[in-house]
């Protein structure tokens, strides 16, 4: 269907281009002369516009895409020269009457006037010449904006191929951190565990199911975060603080990329808690109709230069996650303040196409 739109789009675009100048010469007919009379002479001059358009677009313009320079320039040398010489020979010697031809094309040269037919035959060469410049220019537009969208085509795919990639490594890494924390629960607690692993089920089911599509219902991100610190609250001891807030209007209907946001808990909840010392978690996510807002801050005991700076392997998942499915429309403010041993991190996220639908 789509390529029959576009066909006969480009067909009325030909007739509105050329139509006119067919209509020129029975506009311009002399008072008294049938515009019919000497048709094939009025319409000699677009005839042969048309021809070296039509020459030049299907077969001569693809040779000099094709990289065959010479033969498109000896070639339509060749051809405007021949059509040239054809219109003023024809025009001069027709019939018995010296008409001025309706195009109006020429005025037939008299015995003083110097070369009067290199000139015309110069001044058809130049004519013919545009329009052979004017067809290869338009097919050359067309094969650019051709390869542009197919560039486009194949950019947006190998996007959407290396999202789907993301999210099947992003799958296993939250797995594995949540499996080893419901084993170390098994050794000491029975029933935390089963209820551990009840929860685990759900977001499994989250995961297998509704996480495949490019974009959820921020509603059902937040619940799948909640589970997860329940999950983890569990295990964690008493000595950690965790606080959450969300606002999230009922009638706002955001959807986003889903599998964001828990990377970001997830390192919050391996280098916030440390043994003897004073552990927090707080977590706060704003949405509306311009934005959605997630921060996280965390007590933070690193091990090593990498996790100060917060580059784990599920922190560069989010990053190039973003950069995907949010380019130009995202702003992420992370860093850890080494005097407080506080790290935080900050994702703002607008995206007009997505709001509230």
């Amino acid at each position: 269907m789509r390529k029959q739109i576009y066909t006969s789009r480009n067909l009325w675009n030909q007739v509105i281009i050329w139509l006119p100048l067919f209509l020129i010469p029975m506009m311009y007919a002399l008072h008294g002369i049938s515009p019919l009379r000497n048709s094939f002479s009025q319409y000699l001059v677009p005839l042969s516009m048309v021809i070296v358009a039509y020459l030049n677009y299907f077969v001569l313009s693809p040779m000099l895409l094709k990289g065959n320079k010479k033969e498109f320039w000896t070639l339509n040398a060749l051809l405007i020269l021949l059509l040239s010489i054809a219109q003023h020979e024809w025009l001069y010697h027709i019939g018995n009457e010296r008409l001025i031809v309706a195009f109006p094309y020429q005025m037939l040269p008299t015995e003083k006037d110097l070369n009067p037919h290199v000139f015309f035959i110069i001044r058809n060469f130049f004519n013919l010449s545009i329009c052979a410049g004017a067809a290869t220019s338009v097919l050359m537009a067309q094969r650019l904006s051709k390869a542009e969208a197919e560039k486009r085509e194949a950019e947006t795919a190998m996007t959407k191929a290396e999202l789907v990639n993301l999210r099947q490594q992003v799958n296993p890494h939250f797995l594995l951190n949540t499996m080893n924390n419901i084993y170390a629960l098994t050794a000491f607690d029975t029933e935390k565990a089963q209820k551990a692993i009840i929860d685990l089920s759900k977001m499994l089911r989250h995961i297998l199911y509704d996480y495949q599509q490019p974009y959820v219902n921020l509603k059902e991100e937040v619940e799948f975060l909640h589970n997860y610190v329940d999950l983890m609250m569990i295990r964690i001891p008493e000595n950690v603080e965790i606080a959450r807030d969300c606002h999230i209007p009922d009638s706002c209907q955001v959807l986003v990329a889903p599998m964001i946001f828990i990377s970001l808990l997830e390192n919050a909840f391996k280098h916030g808690i440390c043994p003897g010392r004073k552990n927090f978690i707080h977590i706060h996510l704003d949405a509306d109709s311009s934005c959605i807002v997630f921060s996280i801050q965390n007590s933070n005991y690193p091990r090593g230069e990498a996790e100060r700076n917060g580059h784990g392997i599920g922190l560069k998942q989010v990053e190039r996650r973003l950069e995907l499915a949010y380019p130009g429309k995202y702003k992420w403010e992370k860093g850890f303040d080494s005097k407080r041993n506080i790290y935080s991190s900050k994702i703002i996220i607008y995206d007009t196409k997505l709001h509230n639908h």
